[in-house]
């Protein structure tokens, strides 16, 4: 850790009189801890760390900070892969971890009241006693918090059914950049009122004010959710099975992964391939199986994506465990990759280009990078790819990282020659700001840039991240 940026004796004292001296800490473990997250890009190096534990006490920091012209960094789960919550420049990081409380549930409009550090899977299992289902979902649901899903509209592995977390978002508070509390739609379903100022908080990424509380909607509970995972020779056979599968029935879930994930996952997880059948990809889809007749529907459409050429094996699962060990093939490839320290690119163009797209982003890093190793995997069924260079041994990660920086131009022109998007769920950040022309018109940033002016007049908010 380098030393602790210098923070005026009279903010520290006001922070402290806030909290308390026991939710500000200064020590290196959690300036390390709290300053950073799973990007490896940038050093953290924040001045403080505080841990409100009410709105007021946002409400009163952010006021601070405005004071001062004190720089602030929200700090949820850290799981972002952007680096939109790293404190690398002396900022005061606000940690949500004890605004952490569920509340207010309501059967007849499935809605439930969340403070901004509830965990996801917190969500999802409090949903599940209620009888219900919260179905935004995602590898890190563990550790990631609702605050941060919203300021980076997460979306994860249900997007194909469910959508993104701005669908089930029906109200907002929020503490913008010159300490207003800000209460957005009210948990209501129909609301023409004027402009949804809700929508412009999500996937903010902080930097228009802190979510601190939010009305998060639930749905039914799926019933019987099987998997199929199929071995495709290539990657266009992908598209013909997510054709052939869509046409005839809903499916929870469309991923896709290559052979090169699928040997690092099984070698390292202690997991077994589906089966014995190599290919160079592999699709799993998910669907509701409530009767015979859906069961056969599946199998039916297997067979005749086998007869087509487009499926060269496949297996079903038959049970809770069988679903979850299909579904860790692909869930586990994030935590089994992270030893290589990969430069992960998360691209998206509409699901009809993907093959041309993915053809010519591994043509151009094959060709220039030819000891790079690709790890691709994604949730093909909306359009999203997760582009993973694994470092090399030889290269020391400075270097790689400047490499990749390069690289990365070369990806997004082809993200701009197909319309898409440099950033498809994880956020812009920092490690993406440079690139954000690339799926943005200079008009969209100058608006972004004002809006950013009337919550923020101060800059005080996450500055850094999106833009400078």
């Amino acid at each position: 850790m380098s030393e602790i940026p210098t923070l005026p004796a009279a903010v520290l004292n006001a922070l402290q009189q806030i909290v308390g001296d026991d939710k500000v800490r200064l020590d290196d473990e959690s300036r390390s801890t709290f300053g950073k997250d799973w990007t490896k890009v940038y050093a953290p190096s924040p001045s403080a760390i505080v841990f409100p534990k009410t709105i007021e006490q946002v409400q009163a920091i952010v006021r601070l900070a405005n004071e001062h012209h004190i720089a602030l960094v929200p700090s949820g789960g850290r799981t972002g892969l952007s680096a939109g919550a790293v404190a690398a420049n002396g900022e005061v990081v606000v940690a949500f971890d004890y605004m952490s409380q569920i509340s207010d549930f309501d059967p007849v409009d499935r809605t439930v009241v969340c403070q901004a550090g509830v965990i996801t899977e917190q969500l999802q299992i409090y949903a599940e006693e209620q009888g219900l289902y919260y179905p935004v979902d995602f590898a890190s649901s563990g550790s990631s918090q609702i605050g941060g899903n919203i300021s980076t509209n997460a979306g994860g592995i249900k997007v194909i059914k469910y959508g993104m977390t701005r669908d089930w978002v029906a109200g907002l508070k929020v503490v913008t950049g010159n300490g207003d509390i800000v209460d957005l739609n009210r948990g209501l379903m129909k609301n023409n009122a004027g402009y949804d100022l809700r929508q412009l908080f999500i996937g903010a990424e902080g930097t228009l004010g802190f979510v601190v509380e939010a009305t998060m909607r639930l749905s039914r509970q799926p019933g019987n959710l099987t998997a199929l995972v199929l071995g495709v020779p290539e990657f266009s056979a992908i598209m013909e099975v997510l054709n052939t599968f869509q046409a005839e029935m809903d499916l929870t879930a469309f991923e896709f992964f290559s052979e090169k994930a699928l040997q690092k996952v099984v070698a390292h997880q202690d997991l077994q391939r589906p089966f014995e059948t190599e290919a160079e990809f592999y699709a799993l889809l998910e669907f509701e199986n409530n009767n015979e007749e859906t069961e056969a529907l599946a199998m039916t459409l297997f067979e005749r994506c086998m007869e087509e050429g487009w499926v060269l094996d496949g297996t079903m699962s038959q049970s809770i465990e069988q679903l979850n060990n299909l579904w860790r093939l692909r869930e586990d490839i994030s935590e089994t990759i992270s030893q290589w320290t990969p430069y992960k690119n998360d691209i998206s163009t509409v699901i009809s280009k993907i093959p041309d797209f993915l053809t010519e982003v591994e043509a151009v890093v094959n060709k220039e990078y030819p000891d790079f190793e690709i790890i691709w995997f994604g949730h093909i069924g909306d359009g999203n790819v997760h582009l993973n260079i694994l470092k090399p041994d030889h290269v020391a990660k400075d270097v790689f990282f400047e490499q990749c920086h390069v690289v990365s131009t070369w990806v997004f022109e082809i993200v701009e020659k197909y319309r898409g998007s440099v950033s498809a769920e994880h956020g812009v950040g920092m490690t993406k700001k440079a690139f954000l022309p690339y799926s943005r018109s200079e008009t969209e940033i100058a608006l972004m840039k004002q809006v950013k002016q009337v919550f923020d007049p101060n800059g005080v908010m996450n500055p850094g991240k999106i833009f400078d």
